[in-house]
């Protein structure tokens, strides 16, 4: 399988810098998973495609304002941090430009001094673990010298740093939004619930690769990056128990898909309470265990979240909706507008 069987065309002028003033107001592609057919709507009417005894598994990750602007302290020369990983006691892993101003030793500070980090050791394409130094509360202090790490197809400037943010984000811990979750409101989801729609949670924290390119020829060559999931035991009951009474499962977005693949894939179909890492890499030719449909938005030609949206509705379905996607100019990536993948025939 050709990673160019992944590829459209996309006109840069569609892929959306900014949020929409209304959460809800973007555009709704609905695709049958089974037929290819679509329907355009907004996404406030996806309630109308939801029905009592469902349940939405929504992320409830929190994005950290995880890039950082500071200086070498013996030269004052500028350095650029973007943080990845927390590895406990005040030490992370991050990314670092330029990478050649940092090595083991360094003194980075920000913020006049509030904040400073010593690099403890190199790691390849910019990598360097970081050990902070700072008086108060880490996340208070990231709060307020820290910006949102916007992924690099977006150019302008964010007014408001919430719009990156879902209305539901609790547990912090990501360097990108799960961003099919960014259409929704606390009214959409109040409504959504008096119609006995079931919500539920789950985290999964989104690492930077997400962003990064598959670069082999053949998909199955990929290697997938890790990232950070868990899900409680009040999750895991309320999926069961959805499953059991024929109810469907519909995951908003590709990091909620992948959470509950994950587990339903290592416990034959049984939702259990439990935390790690996934790689987990979904593709055409996967067999879904856990989700039965699911809302998301329009991805990054040749990407690894494209390929898994193809697994859900075929590669040809998906390819034909995003050529239609772009002739109705639907606004594309994280600020973009979304798509319901679901079987129709299942819907009454």
């Amino acid at each position: 399988m050709k990673v160019e069987d992944y590829d459209f065309h996309l006109p840069e002028e569609l892929i959306a810098q900014t949020p929409l003033l209304e959460r809800t107001s973007s555009k709704l592609m609905v695709l049958d998973k089974e037929t290819g057919e679509i329907e355009h709507r907004h996404f406030y009417d996806i309630i109308e495609y939801l029905r009592e005894g469902d349940c939405l598994v929504l992320n409830d990750t929190r994005v950290l304002p995880a890039r950082l602007y500071g200086m070498k302290e013996d030269t004052g020369a500028k350095v650029e941090v973007l943080l990845l990983n927390e590895e406990g006691q005040d030490k992370w892993k991050t990314l670092v430009k330029p990478a050649k101003r940092v090595k083991e030793g360094t003194v980075i500070t920000f913020g006049d001094g509030r904040l400073k980090a010593t690099c403890l050791s190199m790691e390849e394409q910019g990598g360097r673990v970081l050990q902070f130094h700072y008086e108060g509360i880490f996340y208070e202090v990231l709060d307020s010298l820290g910006e949102m790490p916007l992924p690099p197809y977006i150019k302008e400037q964010l007014d408001d740093q919430d719009r990156y943010q879902t209305v539901f984000a609790k547990e912090r811990g990501s360097a990108a939004a799960p961003t099919a979750g960014l259409h929704f409101t606390n009214e959409l989801l109040d409504d959504i619930r008096s119609k006995g729609i079931h919500i539920s949670f789950i985290t999964l924290h989104v690492g930077l690769g997400t962003f990064r390119p598959v670069s082999v020829e053949n998909i199955d060559e990929h290697d997938m990056h890790a990232e950070y999931y868990s899900m409680s035991q009040e999750t895991a009951d309320l999926l069961n128990d959805v499953r059991a009474k024929g109810g469907r499962i519909i995951t908003v977005g590709t990091t909620s898909t992948r959470t509950i693949e994950t587990i339903a894939s290592k416990n034959d179909g049984v939702f259990k309470c439990e935390s790690g890492w996934t790689d987990i890499f979904i593709y055409p030719g996967y067999t879904f265990k856990g989700i039965d449909a699911m809302i998301t938005n329009f991805h990054l030609p040749k990407s690894t979240l494209i390929m898994l949206v193809s697994a859900l509705a075929g590669r040809e379905n998906v390819i034909a909706a995003y050529e239609n996607a772009v002739k109705n100019e639907y606004r594309f990536f994280s600020f973009g507008d979304a798509m319901l993948i679901i079987n129709r025939r299942h819907q009454e």
